[in-house]
């Protein structure tokens, strides 16, 4: 096919901002939403800034004000009964206007000086007019300010995609293979594209948007249950023994009883280790709910058999937290029966010849590292157990140096706390099998959230005295650490000033992320120490501090925190016996959604649900884990908070394929391997390294 109308430079447009380069990619460029060109509206009608309208009228007045780059033209338009001004900023010269003739007006009001108006408006003379611009949806498409510097706005886009119309409906060969398309009573492709773009009704459009959905989220499954159903077969290090490491400290050393979710999740894993194929879980546990506990029994199970652990974390503080962890748990074991040794970018040169000499030997049993330990010098004698906490937090490459420090595959558990809704771990982790610990350990109580407006302040800081007195500990967390003109925000240094003229009899310790490693390390063990009362701190804190005295999480401008990351800052208390307090402060004003997030805080402490809200409000790419990497392909139509039923389909379509013939070699399921070889060209496949 030919896209006319668009020549080198904005070819090289639509390859830069939309990655369109070519006629096919332009179609499966699809619109964000459509117009209603069917209805005509009068003047008097209009109610709604965001909506598009069209009327239908005369202009009987105009003129110019200024000269040059600021001159404006004003035009008054009326319907017959009542009139609008239609101004004009930009491109004056380019606007030719008559009296005495009818106009087609279409655009989105808006309002100034508390009357509606029309700013560069489309005004078609109705001579000129076609009944496309008159009758259905009219598309709308997405652009960027690069495009519409380059003249391609969406008025643009639907002309490029318009001059494909004739070339599209001699037809494009098929994606789906026919008994999927009966079975689901889906469109064919082409008549998918060619309703997705013009679509004459809505029920026609919507049966277009679920054709594309479904082969969009069939083909994405498809590609991870395959390589899930590859992988399966991949040998695994066999660990059958529960040897003299496990069982003395499950016997001897277990601090309290395992909940019965951990005791699930031990005998699921178990099964992978002793099944001679390589294992790939996902463990996710809300914060506090014993996820390193069960990373120990694992790394004393591949130990028991021979085998070392590497335990990688995203952070110095979280490797330390992990050592440290780790350290108290197998206090009470023999130093013979286990050796555990830390890595970091802080580790000194000697320390590392000394470390890289036992890791070499097999007498480290497990290390704990950051991206130290994907280095080259970092050999093992034999790796059998990789653990990667908070995984989202490590690049595509990183992780796959860490896969090759063994000949074999290692088994791999990927740890997680931050709660994946369904419909993303179906996707992002959808080639891993998954164990869940949704279960507290005994003795904890549910943390109590509390909002407060800053007019407040007041009492939550006689609130504050009284738990310091008791003897308690309290974090206080903002989001800047130096003042932002920009942003209204309470910064981290004034609010630490502040701190220390109202609580002059206590000490109070200050951390954030441009601190050395080091200072930072001296700050976070005083608090640990009890040394402290006050933490002042900004996310930093978030993940790996466990401080069971701290019974108080003040979150100042807690707005300005996505669900997720205020979910993960409140697990930061609660972890010892006392009852733990979470306060957010924020702004007395707030947009709707704002008070969403905070009214969904305070009535809930579970995890899983506020992940489901988070993906609701925000969407899969801005989700905090995600929005570091992005999601592992590309979605164009479909959406991980609306389409979670049909994902579920999608899903069963496709396992329903691989269990006949998994390596998709008969006759009728290669349309369905043509597709994936051309998807592996196109993108980077993450199940191989995830």
């Amino acid at each position: 096919m030919y896209c006319k109308g668009v020549g080198t430079k904005r070819a090289d447009t639509l390859r830069k901002e939309l990655g369109v380069q070519t006629a096919m990619d332009m179609l499966r460029t699809y619109p964000y939403k459509y117009t209603d060109r069917s209805r005509f509206y009068k003047i008097h009608e209009i109610e709604d800034e965001d909506t598009a309208v069209q009327i239908v009228g005369r202009v009987t007045d105009w003129h110019t004000i200024g000269v040059g780059k600021g001159q404006r033209l004003s035009a008054t338009f009326t319907d017959g009964s009542h009139e609008i001004e239609l101004v004009w900023f930009r491109g004056v010269q380019y606007v030719k206007l008559e009296k005495g003739i009818d106009y087609l007006l279409f655009g989105k009001p808006s309002r100034f000086n508390h009357q509606y108006n029309f700013v560069h408006p489309e005004l078609t003379p109705m001579s000129k007019v076609t009944p496309q611009m008159m009758t259905g949806l009219e598309p709308d498409y997405n652009t960027t300010e690069r495009m519409k510097q380059h003249g391609l706005n969406s008025k643009a886009v639907r002309t490029i995609v318009a001059g494909l119309m004739p070339d599209l409906k001699m037809g494009v060969p098929e994606t789906l293979g026919q008994d999927i398309l009966n079975h689901y009573h889906l469109m064919g492709l082409t008549e998918a594209l060619c309703n997705i773009h013009f679509p004459k009704d809505t029920p026609t459009m919507q049966k277009a948007r679920e054709r594309l959905k479904f082969e969009e989220l069939f083909y994405i499954q498809l590609q991870i249950l395959r390589q899930m159903k590859q992988r399966e077969q991949n040998e695994g290090f066999m660990m059958p023994i529960v040897g003299k490491r496990f069982n003395t400290f499950y016997h001897e050393c277990l601090p309290f009883a395992l909940t019965n979710a951990q005791k699930r999740v031990m005998r699921e894993i178990q099964a992978d280790l002793k099944s001679g194929k390589q294992m790939n879980r996902l463990l996710q546990g809300d914060v506090g709910s014993g996820k390193t506990l069960v990373a120990l029994l694992c790394a004393l199970l591949a130990a028991d058999n021979g085998y070392q652990t590497c335990i990688m974390a995203p952070t110095e503080i979280l490797a330390n937290q992990h050592l440290e962890t780790l350290t108290t748990l197998t206090q009470s074991l023999p130093p013979s029966l286990i050796h555990i040794a830390l890595l970091t970018g802080s580790t000194t040169k000697k320390q590392r010849e000394t470390l890289h000499e036992q890791l070499r030997s097999g007498e480290i049993n497990i290390l704990i590292g950051t991206h130290a330990l994907i280095e080259d010098e970092v050999q093992f004698a034999n790796l059998g157990l990789v653990i990667v906490d908070e995984q989202h937090r490590f690049g595509v490459a990183q992780r796959a140096k860490l896969w090759s420090k063994n000949i074999r595959p290692p088994h791999v558990l990927v740890m997680t706390a931050t709660p994946i809704p369904r419909t993303l771990a179906m996707t992002v982790y959808g080639d891993l099998h998954v164990s869940i610990i949704d279960e507290l350990p005994p003795g904890r109580k549910p943390v109590h959230t509390l909002h407060y407006s800053i007019q407040r302040k007041v009492s939550v800081n006689q609130f504050l005295t009284q738990q310091i007195e008791q003897g308690r500990q309290v974090y206080v967390v903002y989001p800047l650490i130096k003042e932002n003109e920009k942003l209204d925000l309470q910064d981290l240094q004034n609010g630490y000033n502040e701190l220390c003229e109202t609580f002059p009899q206590y000490r109070i310790s200050m951390v954030h992320g441009q601190m050395k490693a080091k200072d930072k390390d001296v700050q976070m063990q005083r608090f640990a120490n009890g040394e402290t009362q006050i933490l002042v701190a900004t996310t930093v804190i978030e993940v790996g501090v466990n401080v069971p005295n701290a019974t108080v999480m003040v979150i100042e401008n807690a707005e300005r925190f996505g669900l997720s990351q205020l979910h993960q800052l409140r697990g930061r208390v609660g972890r010892g016996a006392d009852q733990s307090y979470c306060l957010l402060l924020t702004r007395l004003e707030m947009t709707k959604e704002t008070r969403r997030r905070i009214d969904i805080m305070v009535a809930t402490n579970d995890g899983f649900r506020i992940a489901e809200e988070d993906l609701n409000l925000r969407g899969p790419g801005d989700l905090e884990g995600t929005q570091q990497s992005g999601l592992p392909f590309e979605l164009k139509i479909a959406s991980l908070s609306t389409d979670g039923q049909l994902l579920e389909v999608a899903r069963q379509a496709a396992n329903a394929i691989l269990e006949q013939d998994p390596t998709l070699s008969d006759e009728f399921n290669r349309i369905y391997k043509r597709r994936l070889d051309i998807m592996r060209q196109t993108a980077t496949n993450w199940s191989e390294i995830s």
